[in-house]
Order: C-alpha cells, then structure tokens, then sequence
C-alpha cells in the first residue's frame, strides 16, 4: 500500500496560526481588571461591612418588592396597550392610524420624569374625577387627590410610557412575517384570528423578543424615577436611609447591587424564552453547522487520497 512520506507534496499538515496580538491584548485587560478589583476590595470608603449589612435591610427589601410590582404591572399593561396600538396602527382605518401614530409620537417625545410630574399634579388640571351622562348628571364622581396616589401616578406614567415604546416593537415583528405565509394561511381556510394566532404570532415573536426584553430591563431602571415622588423603590429606601445615617456611598452600591441582581435574572430569563421560540432556527443552524464540517473534512480526506 502506497504510504504518504514528509517529503510527499500531497501530505497536509495544518499549521495553527498564531494571534500574539490577541494574546497581548487580553494580557493588558487582564491587568487592568485586575488593578480595579484590587483598589475596589481594599478601598476601605467603601465599606463593605455596611453594604453587607445594609443589603438586606426591611426597607431596602420592601423598595425591591415595589420595584418589582411596578415593573410587572407597567410591562404587562404596557404591552398589552402596545399591541392594540401597533394593530391600530396596521389597520385600514385611517383614524385609528392617525391616533396610534399620534400616542406613540407624544409618549415617546416627552421624557419619563415629565409625564410622571404631569400624572402626579393631574388634580391641578382636573380637581375632581366624574362618570356623567347627558340628562342624567353625574353616575360617579371623585376627589382627583385621592383617586392619584403615588403609586398610581406612577403606574399610570409607566404603562402609557411603555406603551409607546411597546407599540413599535410589536408593529415591527408584525411586519416581519412574509406575506407569503399570509397568503398560504388564507389558502388553508384560516380566519383573520387563526392566522394572527397560528401564523403572526409565532414567527413574530422571534423578532420581538430581542427588543422586548431589552425594554423591560430598561423599564426595571427606569421605575427608579419614582423616588422623585417618594414612593419607595430601592433608590428610595436607600436615600431614606443615608438620609439618616450619611453612609451615600455603602446606600448608592446596594441600590446598585440590588438593580444588577434583577437585571441579571431578567436576562436569564430573556435568554431561554428567546430560545424556546428560536428552537427551529437553532436546530437549523446546528445543522448547517454539521454540513459544513462534514464537508470540509470530506475536501480534506479527498486531497490526501489524491496525494
């Protein structure tokens, strides 16, 4: 049997190429990040002592539940809003276009802080709140101040903030779906509800979920703009206390902390939705993927073969 040789033209032999820049490059991050886990481990401004201690204090736990309730109830409705108005807004009517279009332009061009000022301070616009009818008179009416707390102020301010942003996310993944698979459904005899629920919406969601999830971590920070109207969320409750003890630093870390730790299972959790509904791309890729080794050792064999 004929044997390949060193001296042989036809024997491969791969030869790794070498990336000391790369090398190099990751040397110099490594000591620098090395350099600033140092200073912030042994700085003792810090006080880790107080930040351990403070971490799980009643009030900064009863802030992270708030935090947690208005980010839920601002994401869920918000979505919920968004959805109707993206489907306002690829409507036939041209009313209902002009007022989707309308919402999202307002809520997305006045910033967060204003509209949560506005919805705080509604009883100076509309001191009381009544259900009326022509010939009839008032059904219900109410004091504004007492119907607008804190916290529905800011419920209130999120979910019509979200909604904007909510809106165009989910208008985008509509418009993503091919018409192609529209035309197929209404072959097959769907209604307009079955094909946005079996047709749309599966293969819409594979385009709305990147840009929802990164929405809803943004929500979580952003609910930290209701401290401004003292309601306690974890900004708050760790100003109340540094308010008292004029430990800033140690307060403003565990804030920090504890909105890392949130974002952090939000991701998680954004990560293996995004996978459930991207299961058939990953198996396809995953399959190329294979081909493509596949073929590549098969050009390699035939190359030796023909040495």
């Amino acid at each position: 049997m004929h044997k390949l040789t060193a001296e042989q033209p036809g024997e491969l032999r791969i030869i790794s190429k070498k990336y000391y820049g790369r090398w190099l490059s990751a040397l110099l991050v490594g000591l620098v990040l090395l350099a600033v886990g140092h200073s912030v481990i042994n700085n003792p401004r810090f006080e880790w002592s107080v930040i351990a201690h403070s971490f799980t204090e009643t009030s900064i736990l009863q802030g992270v539940w708030m935090t947690l309730q208005l980010t839920a109830i601002s994401v869920v409705l918000g979505f919920a809003g968004g959805t109707l108005l993206a489907l306002m807004r690829l409507s036939s009517n041209p009313v209902l276009v002009a007022v989707s279009w309308g919402y999202t332009w307002f809520f997305r061009g006045v910033p967060m802080l204003v509209q949560l000022f506005l919805w705080y301070n509604i009883a100076a616009l509309y001191p009381k709140i009544s259900l009326s009818l022509p010939w009839i008179g008032d059904l219900w009416s109410a004091s504004a101040n007492s119907l607008i707390s804190p916290f529905s102020a800011a419920v209130i301010a999120l979910v019509m903030h979200q909604s904007a942003y909510a809106a165009e996310i989910v208008r985008a993944g509509i418009q993503s779906v091919s018409q192609g698979q529209l035309e197929a459904a209404r072959a097959l005899g769907y209604r307009r509800g079955q094909i946005f629920r079996y047709t749309v919406l599966p293969q819409a969601m594979r385009a709305i979920l990147p840009p929802a999830g990164n929405e809803v971590i943004g929500q979580l920070k952003t609910t930290a703009v209701v401290s401004v109207i003292s309601l306690q969320d974890v900004l708050y409750s760790a100003q109340i206390i540094y308010q008292r003890t004029y430990e800033v630093i140690p307060l403003l870390l565990v804030a920090t902390l504890w909105y890392l730790l949130m974002t952090s299972v939000l991701s998680i959790g954004q990560y293996y939705v995004e996978r459930y509904f991207g299961r058939g791309t990953v198996r396809q890729e995953k399959r190329e993927w294979i081909k493509r080794k596949a073929l590549a050792l098969a050009v390699n064999h035939q190359r030796v073969s023909n040495g």
